[in-house]
């Protein structure tokens, strides 16, 4: 097999998570292995910063530097929301092919598969030797062929502690606690809320995500049967839970609706659902006195210091990977994570077009009715969020009591 020589430039694009930069790092460590690979750059502002030419040479960057990068959260090198369309691919191509770049990382979700799956079909066309690799990442976990997603773990670790801190101060002072989780089509995110439940009362006692039809009617009555149980109830409840004609519920309630550049409904970073959810349970369930919500927003993206351990390694890893497939096959793809029993990986290189574009849902063998995981769900997420803190409840007896009223 020929091997090509040139310059490689990595990039990184979309929603930043906590170990983004682990797959960073890992690439940029791995290229300096190989000789074909003359001069290691990095896009700044992803592939915006590819058409204005905005590099930063990472050849001989201190590696002591690097490795404390790869331990920073959020995007090193900056992001873009750019959806590039062909043309935007074809500027890319003529900048990528002006600095003799033959190898191309892109670090992000389906629409940057997408865009090295464009750009690796121009260097076809043009007789043009270069490798494109679309290297994982995404909090959502919705990518298609790989069994989960470099940044899901920690984010899910932030958001399973989080519930699991909120639920004993529910505890404490009862009520009703809804907590509006990312997640526009895929419910994995929300559903990490369960992972670090220890008791069977524990909350969330309610999870609702956008695999399933969203019904207010319902959404009280679960809401009243659950706080009538344990005499408090916390919900789960994604961004993007939409109606029976597919409408995302937070449009339903706003008079404005705010879109982002791609021409989605703005779901984040806007507490409009949570607030609009518990004045419901307010005006319905008159009976309850407590009743409150919270948006994470982007706090689950890149919170310092809650990285799950198995996610920076395989953050790591999906980097180091993508190189040795660039190098070692020649050959452009997308980094895939292979899971085997007892919780150990391979990774595989699959075809850009078959992780382009479109997300990946939940399955069905997750979801439990309309308003709860499963242990399927809950024994495929575990692993991937690494240890959980100890927590006890105070267990005591109670004293006898010497008046009666």
């Amino acid at each position: 097999m020929n091997k090509i020589k040139g310059k490689m430039v990595i990039a990184q694009g979309g929603g930043p998570t906590v170990v983004i930069n682990q797959s960073l790092v890992g690439a940029i460590l791995e290229a300096r292995k190989y000789d074909e690979i003359t001069s290691i750059y990095g896009a700044k502002y992803g592939v915006r910063g590819i058409i204005e030419e905005k590099f930063l040479d990472l050849t001989d960057v201190d590696k002591n530097e690097l490795e404390e990068v790869a331990q920073t959260p959020s995007s090193a090198l900056c992001s873009t929301r750019d959806k590039p369309d062909e043309e935007y691919c074809q500027n890319i191509f003529k900048v990528l092919q002006a600095h003799n770049i033959r190898y191309f990382f892109y670090i992000g979700g389906n629409d940057s598969a997408d865009t090295c799956r464009i750009i690796n079909e121009y260097a076809d066309e043009e007789d043009y030797e270069m490798v494109a690799i679309h290297i994982p990442k995404t909090i959502d976990n919705d990518l298609r062929v790989t069994d989960h997603c470099p940044g899901y773990g920690s984010a899910a670790k932030f958001i399973s502690h989080a519930f699991a801190g909120v639920n004993m101060d529910n505890r404490s002072l009862p009520g009703v606690y809804i907590a509006v989780v990312m997640g526009r089509h895929a419910g994995f995110l929300t559903a990490s809320s369960v992972l670090a439940k220890k008791y069977k009362e524990d909350g969330p006692h309610l999870i609702y995500l956008p695999e399933r039809t969203f019904s207010q009617e319902k959404f009280i009555e679960d809401v009243n049967n659950v706080y009538n149980k344990h005499g408090r109830c916390m919900v789960a409840v994604s961004e993007g839970i939409v109606d029976a004609e597919g409408t995302p519920i937070v449009t339903k309630f706003s008079e404005e609706v705010e879109r982002d550049s791609h021409g989605n409904v703005q779901l984040s970073g806007k507490g409009a659902l949570g607030d609009l959810l518990s004045k419901k349970v307010k005006s319905k369930l008159t009976h309850i006195d407590r009743v409150r919500a919270d948006t994470f927003g982007y706090l689950q993206r890149s919170f310092l210091g809650v990285v799950s351990e198995v996610d920076a390694a395989e953050a790591r890893r999906v980097g180091e990977k993508a190189v040795q497939f660039a190098c070692g096959e020649v050959k452009s793809g997308s980094v895939v994570i292979v899971r085997n029993d007892q919780y150990s990986v391979d990774y595989a290189l699959t075809d850009l077009k078959n992780v382009a574009k479109v997300t990946k849902k939940m399955s069905d063998e997750f979801i439990k009715d309309a308003n709860y995981v499963t242990k399927e769900f809950i024994e495929y997420a575990l692993p991937l969020i690494g240890k959980i803190p100890v927590y006890k409840k105070l267990s005591a007896p109670l004293v006898e009591e010497k008046l009666s009223y």
